[in-house]
């Protein structure tokens, strides 16, 4: 059966996306592979149709839980009913099913710290794996070094299962972060295909202000005058409910989130701004992964993302539908200060290391106690517990000094005065092959494009608002 016929009889498709068919004519000769694809490209095809030609199980590694569930629930909607995900919130009976028919599922999730666990492993090595799939691989270099170690070990797992082969799938990957996932993987000449990243309908926009205050007048008005879905990003979890708090005063309807809810708070907000209930939510970067809506309108950053990478991940979730949508960046002066201690809180202090070193096997009690956090916990257990004491504080430096580096590429972002959309595919090692219409801020936008202003039949109060936008006129 080709390829085609196969992607038409199992899931309705026509055609492959670009990119789609290389990668799984890769997988299907038993190569390991790296597939970057942009968000909305369709990744999660690239390992489904291959599991109705391979012998035996594929077991997805997936970051989010969230990201778990959603793919769990598209894959039934599409008629797939082999499809399982191993997480921590099952009950006791719903494992027990899980475990004693595990060989059976086509599809098994499960997240990198389950996929570490003894028990867990023991039950995977009773079956037969054809496929490991490190989705939203990028997390492995993002996270797994900074707060989520268990990215680090996913490679354990490989001795255990057979050493199937191994498809990492990402967005977004610089060539440092690429060799990190060929690293931590241990893949031996993978295929790596990368897609262009651009995406032309997206308008990249920065706003300069003063002061915050300025900052959220504008952010107030736009809101107000524009129409959503969209989602605004926080750097701290304190900061997106103000904001939703704020605009649900304005008569909006709006919802905060971030990792810090119970996680059913989390999945009704997912599902009203799914449905539609929503218009806007204010997040931090816990929002995104498994958020499959098509037609988000407006990422807005109110305050500075953290790294190049980060930042097109989160803007890369509007305009999947391919229409016009605007990313639009918030800068007030002295949000520097924020972002760099957002930055350097993610890594354990040096006081934290050595006091989780004095500690030995009794160190989890320093987090009870509140003398290290949980965070430095956990990285710093991990690497102390494969380094030295000093080796593990030059790894920890060396960590921060890449930090700094990402702060750097985001301020010379931030005042950069050519094209953004160079700028941004530069990181990447890509280059700009045409500039559509709307670019960015700096070559000039069509804001009336991005805007479905409550009186949209006054073209005297679009013009209004466009010269508003284009920081002509004062606030109100």
């Amino acid at each position: 059966m080709k390829l085609e016929e196969l992607l038409y009889t199992t899931y309705g498709f026509d055609t492959f996306r670009p990119g789609q068919r290389e990668v799984i004519e890769q997988v299907l000769q038993g190569k390991d592979v790296i597939a970057l694809l942009p968000t909305g490209m369709g990744k999660s095809m690239c390992y489904q149709l291959p599991a109705h030609l391979l012998t035996g199980s594929v077991l997805i590694v997936s970051p989010l839980l969230s990201l778990m569930q959603d793919q769990v629930a598209q894959l039934k909607k599409m008629g797939e009913k082999s499809v399982v995900a191993i997480n921590s919130f099952l009950k006791p009976e719903e494992k027990e099913k899980i475990w004693s028919q595990l060989g059976s599922y086509r599809f098994i999730f499960v997240s990198p710290e389950m996929l570490v666990q003894p028990f867990v492993k023991k039950q995977l090595q009773r079956i037969r794996i054809s496929l490991l799939v490190a989705d939203e691989a990028h997390c492995i270099s993002q996270w797994g070094f900074d707060f989520r170690p268990d990215y680090l070990r996913i490679a354990e797992i490989l001795p255990v299962i057979g050493h199937p082969q191994i498809l990492a799938l990402t967005a977004t990957a610089t060539a440092k972060v690429t060799e990190e996932i060929k690293g931590y993987l241990q893949l031996k000449e993978p295929f790596v295909y990368k897609h262009a990243m651009d995406r032309p309908n997206i308008a990249y926009d920065i706003k300069r202000f003063l002061t915050s205050k300025e900052k959220q007048d504008w952010l107030e008005e736009f809101v107000l005058q524009s129409g959503g879905p969209g989602i605004i990003y926080t750097g701290t979890r304190r900061k997106s409910q103000e904001l939703a708090d704020v605009l649900a005063s304005l008569g909006i309807s709006a919802a905060y989130y971030h990792g810090g809810m119970e996680h059913q708070d989390r999945i009704f907000v997912q599902q009203q701004f799914q449905n539609g209930e929503l218009d806007w939510v204010c997040s931090t970067n816990a929002f995104g992964m498994g958020v499959h809506i098509a037609d988000i309108r407006h990422v807005i950053h109110f305050q500075l993302p953290t790294s190049i990478e980060g930042y097109v991940q989160e803007i890369g979730r509007a305009g999947r539908d391919g229409k016009p949508a605007l990313a639009t960046l918030l800068y007030a002066e002295g949000d520097e200060g924020l972002m760099g201690s957002l930055v350097m809180d993610e890594l354990p202090t040096r006081r934290e290391i050595d006091e989780l070193a004095a500690a030995k096997g009794d160190a989890r009690r320093l987090v009870d106690e509140g003398i290290v956090r949980e965070t430095a916990y956990r990285v710093g257990s991990y690497w102390l517990s494969r380094l030295s004491l000093e080796e593990t504080h030059q790894q920890i430096e060396s960590l921060q000094r890449g930090k700094l580096k990402q702060i750097d590429k985001i301020k010379k972002f931030i005042h950069f005065e050519g094209c953004l959309r160079e700028y941004l595919l530069s990181a990447f090692e890509q280059d700009l092959q045409k500039k559509p219409a709307n670019c960015c801020s700096n070559d000039g936008i069509d804001y009336s494009r991005f805007i479905i202003s409550k009186a949209k039949n006054d073209k005297s109060t679009i013009d209004n608002w466009q010269t508003r936008l284009n920081g002509l006129l004062p606030l109100a």
